[in-house]
């Protein structure tokens, strides 16, 4: 092996997809709940997603940020179009790289609007932001933060509700960022109360709220923001994952456009390739909600999950989630490790949030078949814990 130990990987690798199935070498089929972690919002070979990418690709793949790059424009214009408000983008390669860049902004916003500087950024007990020292700092969970990688960048802070964090808002907060759903905390939504409640006390001191949609963004929960659930409109949004369709991008999104050329930037970021298959996969997304058919996939998958629950209670005891992006909550002693692989061994993907929630992020245009068989081979293996 010439790959860094960075990955505990199963025994199985995959050679091509179709739709919301994944074929190992062998041809035996694996229902994917898991859309390479929230990746492929429209499966796998979607004809409109490779037709974007050949005709793309036939064209420019690269030039540099240094010249105009004409569908990276024309993406940051559908992103504030989608939002319903005016926004300002920057395009990035990954969630980790779209955060830092919030990360930046809000230290200038600091900066820049206030007497005194105000450089501190606050989080929430069990959120993920990125594995980048300044992202990991932010992510409100000790076990990201070993000595190993110490010292790590000052000025983040993190509390367990959004009541404490308002209580320690200071003459030194420039910015909360929250994640609405919580990715890695055990798919957790916020209350909505308590997020509309923060929204209108940050508006109200001029400080940022940031809100990570890295994973929750993209219409996996039935709305391009999550934000739109919640009524709020934040400073700035981060985006990744599901924005490109598979192909790598990441995006700041933000309301205040307050940087000047020099203060951040990216070789890669923005890219014709990447844009283009965005602004492809944006425009599908949109029709298929238009239509309601993601509502569709998301009752039928959300009634599926209430069937397990019903029916192995006793290894779950909650669903948790928004969406497509939902968890079912183990039981004290339940060996969520054992249950991917006997998932696995079933030929059907899951995954695991914190230390008690199985995760599942489905494509958003999986099929009813799919989901069928899916669940039928969830069920099989859950009978066998």
């Amino acid at each position: 092996m010439y790959l860094m130990n960075t990955y505990l990987r199963f025994d199985v690798g995959f050679v091509h997809g179709k739709n919301s199935v994944l074929f190992d070498k062998k041809g035996r089929d694996y229902i994917d709940f898991a859309s390479g972690i929230g990746v492929n919002a429209l499966g796998y070979s979607n004809q409109l997603i490779t037709d974007a990418i050949i005709k793309q690709s036939s064209r420019l793949l690269h030039t540099s940020n240094l010249y105009h790059i004409k569908p990276q424009e024309k993406l940051a214009k559908r992103i504030s179009k989608l939002l319903g408000y005016q926004t300002y983008a920057f395009f990035c390669n990954s969630g980790a790289e779209a955060n830092e860049c919030a990360i930046k902004l809000a230290r200038k916003y600091g900066t820049e609007k206030f007497a005194q500087k105000r450089y501190e950024i606050i989080s929430l007990s069990n959120s993920f932001h990125g594995r980048t020292l300044a992202t990991l700092k932010l992510t409100g969970q000790d076990k990201f933060h070993p000595e190993i990688f110490a010292p790590y960048i000052d000025g983040f802070s993190f509390y367990d509700t959004i009541d404490e964090i308002i209580k320690n808002l200071s003459d030194k907060t420039a910015a909360v960022m929250i994640e609405l759903v919580q990715g890695e905390g055990g798919i957790k939504s916020l209350d909505k109360n308590e997020v509309k409640r923060l929204s209108v006390e940050l508006e109200k001191r001029k400080i940022l709220l940031i809100t990570d949609e890295v994973q929750c963004g993209v219409y996996r929960t039935g709305e391009f923001v999550a934000s739109k659930h919640y009524g709020i409109e934040p400073d700035v949004i981060t985006f990744a994952k599901g924005l490109g369709g598979g192909v790598s991008i990441g995006a700041c999104v933000s309301k205040h456009n307050i940087f000047t050329p020099g203060d951040h930037g990216s070789t890669f970021g923005g890219n014709f390739l990447a844009t283009a298959v965005a602004n492809a996969t944006l425009k599908e997304l949109k029709r298929l909600k238009k239509l309601g058919e993601i509502d569709d996939v998301i009752n039928e998958f959300n009634l599926y999950l209430d069937e397990i629950l019903t029916d192995f209670g006793e290894i779950f005891e909650r669903k948790t989630g928004l969406g497509l992006m939902l968890g079912l909550e183990a039981k004290q002693g339940v060996d969520l490790a054992k249950i991917m692989k006997l998932a696995l061994k079933q030929r059907v993907l899951v995954l695991r949030s914190g230390a008690k929630t199985l995760r599942f992020l489905p494509p958003l245009n999986i099929s009813a078949d799919e989901m069928k068989l899916g669940f039928d081979r969830l069920r099989l293996a859950l009978k066998q814990l």
